[in-house]
């Protein structure tokens, strides 16, 4: 039987376009000889829905929508579609088998995960039998994500001595670096070892809110091999399988590289979430630093160029090294660019304030916040005029110290690189400057030693542990939960881990106010970590 595994974009609640692109794919698939179509996790409604589950008519109008799929779908091959049903005043997160224009059967995920970005438990009911169908002679039963990840657990316990011939699993498994390798291919070869069963991965691909879902479907043999594999962040179909008169070509797609991985999710994330919401162009300030190059170049490669524009904001601060850098990026990626001195401004506002401060006040942190909140207003009168999103460019590395300025450069629509720590950054800033079409980052931005520029000679060392050093702590603390007792067992200074995690924790407030962003580790600020604002733990 060839089956075609559809690894779509959805949007979430676009319910009509949503069904328009399954019956385009399930069409062209039929056309290509496939006799079983699959479709993501919830592909109707896009993943996560979140709270529209809880609306009767969000799950009413979905059921509309079925109906047009019964009447419209291909009749002759079995598709298998992921959406949200209301059953008995229950909502379920379900996979429904058309064919013939009927629906034959239907599955509901009996384990609703309730971690990290997942809140399943809040939305569903969750189901209790497994659905085992004879499919042109072969036993197929049918998974829906997280069914699939617990080998031990009661979906694939349900299965056991059934002699399942295929397991189909529906997903939505959103991206984090090193998941695919790391966590996703073990999980699933384990699953179709531990049922003798050849598996069909069918996973979602796109970017929604702060979660990019990467695609790579995948096939396993029995013995927990991997036969095929779509693209990764790309919409595909992967064919499997095999008629009397035709054998399906097989496609292995081969892993991305870590770096390009990374950037490949960050590209996604961004270009979905510009076109889902409907912005025409964005637009980034480029100060002549590291974080905002990185942006403005996965604005580029993610939107192109004319998509894009940038503005710099040099101060009295401001070096004519990280000015000229800002020009000649600009240059390179031939972008529209502007440039707004801030100091008359600056001047202005100082000369207010000093009827309240005093004349003899000294600068310190109230006028380095006063620059970048400055700015912030001027972005954002070029974002109302002209209809721009603006990128803001702070790091994972600074948002966890507190090291930005609300109301400032925290101000913007969209943080593409606030889950990137600063090594990464520079990392990642390398990586970009060796593919094909030759630098785009100045190398003078990449050597230099971060600033924000805000007094005479600052460096970022002056405020923060070296990024070698603070990472790494930041990343234990963060994603991997480790307390004082712990980091410092591992070697790392005591007098740093607890300055780190009073920063930390201190910062929580900011991060509340700062705009979403994309999702690359395993835990990000946005949808993984829930801690109070009002915090005194320390440890």
């Amino acid at each position: 039987m060839i089956t075609a595994l559809v690894q779509m974009n959805p949007t979430v609640g676009a319910l009509q376009s949503n069904a328009d692109l399954i019956v385009s794919n399930a069409r062209k698939a039929a056309e290509a000889g496939a006799e079983l179509i699959l479709f993501p996790e919830l592909a109707l409604a896009g993943y996560p829905p979140e709270d529209l589950i809880l609306k009767d008519h969000f799950c009413n109008d979905c059921a509309l929508q079925l109906e047009r799929l019964r009447k419209e779908l291909p009749p002759e091959p079995f598709i298998i579609i992921g959406a949200p049903v209301a059953r008995d005043g229950k909502k379920y997160n379900a996979a429904l088998v058309f064919q013939g224009s009927e629906i034959i059967g239907e599955y509901h995920k009996m384990l609703l995960p309730n971690y990290g970005v997942f809140d399943e438990k809040r939305l569903f009911e969750a189901g209790t039998e497994p659905l085992i169908m004879n499919l042109n002679g072969k036993i197929v039963a049918v998974h829906i994500c997280e069914d699939s990840w617990d080998p031990e657990g009661p979906a694939v316990q349900a299965l056991e001595n059934k002699r399942i011939e295929l397991l189909i699993n529906l997903s939505a498994s959103p991206y984090h670096r090193g998941k695919l390798l790391n966590d996703r291919i073990d999980v699933l070869a384990q699953t179709a070892r531990k049922l003798n069963t050849t598996l069909l991965y069918c996973n979602m691909v796109g970017g929604q809110d702060e979660l990019v879902f990467d695609g790579a479907s995948m096939v396993f043999a029995p013995d927990g091999s991997r036969i095929a594999r779509a693209k990764q962040f790309h919409d595909d179909i992967l064919f499997y399988g095999a008629q009397a008169e035709k054998q399906v070509q097989l496609r292995k797609e081969a892993p991305l590289p870590d770096y390009q991985e990374v950037y490949e999710a960050l590209k996604l994330g961004l270009k979905d979430y510009v076109n889902k919401i409907g912005f025409k162009r964005v637009v980034v300030a480029l100060s002549g630093g590291i974080d905002s190059a990185l942006v403005l170049a996965i604005a580029v490669d993610a939107l192109g160029k004319d998509r894009v524009a940038s503005v710099t904001m040099p101060s009295q601060y401001s070096s004519s090294g990280t000015l000229g850098d800002a020009h000649e990026m600009a240059d390179l990626l031939d972008i529209e660019f502007h440039e707004i001195p801030i100091k008359g401004l600056y001047d202005q506002f100082s000369g207010e304030l000093s009827k309240v401060w005093g004349k003899d006040k000294q600068p310190g942190l109230a006028e380095e916040n006063l620059q970048a909140r400055i700015r912030g207003n001027l972005i954002m009168a070029l974002s109302n005029e002209y209809g721009w999103l603006v990128l803001t460019t702070g790091n994972k590395s600074e948002m966890a110290m507190g090291y930005c300025t609300i109301y400032g450069d925290m101000a913007g629509g969209f943080a593409v690189i606030k889950d990137v720590p600063k090594t990464l950054v520079f990392d990642l800033c390398r990586w970009r400057n060796e593919q094909e079409g030759g630098i785009v980052i100045p190398p003078s931005i990449i050597e230099r030693p971060p600033s924000a520029e805000l007094r005479p000679d600052q460096k970022d060392s002056d405020s923060l542990p070296p990024y070698e050093v603070l990472d790494p702590i930041l990343e234990d603390y963060v994603e991997n939960d480790m307390g004082i007792d712990s980091l410092t067992a591992k070697g790392y200074d005591e007098a740093i881990v607890r300055r780190v995690i009073h920063a930390v924790e201190l910062s929580e407030y900011k991060r509340r106010q700062s705009p979403p962003g994309v999702k690359i580790t395993p835990k990000s600020f946005d949808r993984d970590r829930r801690v109070p604002i009002v915090n005194r733990y320390r440890n």
